[in-house]
C-alpha cells in the first residue's frame, strides 16, 4: 500500500543529509555566508527549517513501518501542521528581518 521503503528511506536519508545540518548549525551559533546580512531572523528561520524536517519524517516513517491507511491519514495530517508552523516561522522571521538594520560593515573612511 505504501509503495517500496527503498524509496522512503533514500527520500528520509537525502534529505537529512541537505535539510538538517544548516538549521542544527545555525542554533549551535553558526551563520552561513549568504546569510550574514540578515540575523535578526535566523534561530526563526532555523526553527521553520527543522519544521519542514518534522514533516519529512512524520510522513515518511509511518510508510516504511507500512502503517495502516488510517495511520498513515493521520501522520499526513500531523504533517500538515508541521508545515503550516513552518511557514509562520519562515513568515516571522522575514518580518523580523525587514524590521532590523541590515548588519554590513562600515567602510574605514565612511561615517
Amino acid at each position: 500500500m505504501n509503495g517500496n521503503p527503498l524509496y522512503h528511506w533514500i527520500a528520509l536519508a537525502v534529505s537529512t543529509a541537505l535539510v538538517l545540518p544548516v538549521p542544527v548549525a545555525i542554533l549551535a551559533g553558526w551563520t552561513p555566508p549568504w546569510m550574514r546580512k540578515r540575523r535578526a531572523g535566523m534561530r526563526l528561520r532555523a526553527y521553520g527549517v527543522l519544521c519542514v524536517y518534522a514533516f519529512l519524517l512524520v510522513n515518511s516513517i509511518p510508510r516504511i513501518a507500512d502503517a495502516s491507511f488510517d495511520t498513515v491519514m493521520a501522520c499526513m495530517n500531523v504533517g500538515l501542521g508541521f508545515i503550516a508552523a513552518g511557514v509562520v516561522l519562515l513568515l516571522l522571521a522575514e518580518r523580523k528581518d525587514s524590521g532590523a538594520q541590515h548588519a554590513s560593515p562600515v567602510e574605514p573612511g565612511e561615517g
